[in-house]
């Protein structure tokens, strides 16, 4: 990438779910962790114990993992069309209350990624826990470009 970052490896689901799921030109991701090298990077709660610094570096991290899901799932990123949404959560201490601060962190990576392309929808959610331990977990809608395997085209 032009930016100097390194996509991580497609992450593994911790259950019975696939990483995305494909309808028409949209993909839907799982929830991403802040995971690096399969380990947990930033567990925690953001407020105690978590500075809002360190959440935004998971939120980063998070977001290089949803690429990383569309990168394998449409085979480039230059697939993507448009990032329409992105769904944060936030394992925040009692009181929290800049949970969208917490998510620019990925919201900045997606436009520096693909400039107005990745301006998007977002809803930032504060929660009391998550899996693994997570201090933040990510979704995204991608409108990416091309048919999905097994799609036929519209008959005229």
């Amino acid at each position: 990438m032009e930016l100097g970052l390194q996509l991580p490896a497609c992450p593994t689901p911790v259950g019975s779910y696939t990483p995305t799921q494909r309808v028409g030109n949209l993909l839907y991701t799982s929830g991403a962790l802040p995971v690096r090298d399969g380990e947990l990077a930033y567990p925690g709660v953001v407020g105690a114990g978590l500075s809002v610094a360190d959440a935004t570096e998971a939120a980063r991290l998070c977001a290089l993992n949803i690429l990383a899901m569309v990168r394998a799932a449409a085979g480039s990123l230059d697939a993507v069309e448009q990032v329409v949404q992105v769904i944060g959560f936030v394992r925040s201490a009692p009181g929290f209350a800049q949970q969208p601060k917490v998510l620019n962190g990925a919201s900045d990576l997606l436009f520096a990624v693909f400039g107005e392309r990745g301006r998007h929808a977002r809803m930032a959610l504060g929660t009391a826990e998550l899996p693994l331990g997570a201090a933040v977990e990510l979704s995204a809608i991608i409108r990416v470009t091309g048919r999905a395997e097994g799609q036929r085209p519209n008959a005229a």
